[in-house]
């Protein structure tokens, strides 16, 4: 009996440990849910884009000769391919599918200067594979250097640029995924007033930060490789805009190698209500980054804002008229969109 006593007030303490513990382990939990991991770092972006665009007009070497299918029907450089004969193309695989079939004739729909056009084509066929050609080179991706805002680990996902990446009449332009490389910046064109600067980098084809989904008004999103280490990255609460105050802040950037650091800039304006998302106006202090860039430069968008040390959002735009300032999106812009 005296045993089982002790067994009983033993198992008792337990369970009392246990229902102290429970609270404590939850708001932990819910605590280490707050934090983000800053970003700063450069990314190599290949995007894989739902267009496919006629970047050159080529001849097909035939048995009977050389002809060039796309001129003869006067297809032109610049024209994007809506869809061959109804068929959707969405990538350049597309078309040498819909035209490995026994079709009469092929009829393109195109989208050319804002008009849509209907082109009929006669396929050659290329005398050294057999397949049927159009005699085009086509662009079905776009690539380049950015800037990680920030990682959210729990979720495993990533946030970048802080603005879409657009087409020359700033539309946004829809992606179908892609991948997101780590990169390595080596060189820096220093920007001037009325000219931006840029950042130039390498990308890192073995190191993958993730699989790229999705290309919005606040920036370009996808998720986290699993193999992708964040162990040496800071951990960061955020700060909505309400909390933003007019005065010093830092952002982080890389203007060599791939590791960022921190530079001084002031928040000298906040437009909580910005429908382009250019929340807050910043310049940049920091002699050591005027000295290297002149302010701010392409490859800097989605270079993280910290104020107080807390996240408040990400530099997006640069004046081309002064590199030192730019402009900045609110971090809960850029949260709610993916």
């Amino acid at each position: 009996m005296s045993y089982c006593k002790k067994c009983f007030k033993f198992l008792l303490l337990f369970l009392v440990l246990i229902a102290l513990t429970l609270p404590f382990a939850s708001t932990a939990a819910r605590a280490d849910e707050s934090y983000l991991y800053l970003g700063g770092f450069p990314a190599g972006f290949v995007l894989n884009t739902k267009t496919v665009e006629v970047i050159g007009v080529c001849d097909v070497v035939t048995e009977d000769g050389v002809r060039s299918p796309a001129k003869e029907a006067g297809i032109k450089t610049g024209d994007v391919i809506s869809n061959i004969n109804g068929e959707d193309v969405n990538a350049s695989t597309d078309i040498n599918y819909i035209l490995s079939k026994e079709y009469k004739k092929y009829e393109l729909n195109i989208l050319r200067g804002g008009e849509n056009l209907k082109l009929e084509v006669n396929p050659a066929k290329e005398m050294s594979s057999g397949n049927k050609k159009l005699g085009i080179l086509v662009k079905d991706s776009i690539s380049g250097i950015g800037t990680v805002t920030y990682i959210d680990g729990m979720n495993k996902k990533f946030a970048s640029l802080g603005h879409p990446v657009s087409d020359t009449d700033n539309n946004i332009i829809p992606i179908n995924g892609g991948t997101v490389f780590s990169s390595l910046i080596y060189d820096v064109k220093k920007g001037v007033r009325g000219t931006p600067g840029e950042l130039r980098g390498a990308f890192e084809n073995g190191v993958l930060i993730g699989k790229a989904k999705i290309n919005c008004s606040c920036g370009v999103y996808g998720e986290l490789s699993d193999n992708y280490d964040c162990s040496n990255l800071l951990k960061i609460s955020k700060a909505g805009i309400d909390e933003v105050q007019i005065g010093s802040a830092f952002i982080y950037t890389t203007i060599y190698g791939k590791t960022a650091d921190k530079y001084r800039i002031s928040i000298v304006k906040i437009d909580k209500t910005n429908g382009e998302n250019r929340n807050f106006v910043i310049k940049v202090d920091d002699e050591r980054l005027l000295d290297s860039t002149g302010g701010i430069v392409q490859g800097m968008s989605g270079s993280p804002i910290v104020q107080n040390g807390r996240l408040i959002g990400a530099v997006t735009h640069v004046f081309i008229n002064d590199p030192t300032r730019g402009y900045g999106i609110a971090i809960d812009n850029m949260l709610s969109s993916y």
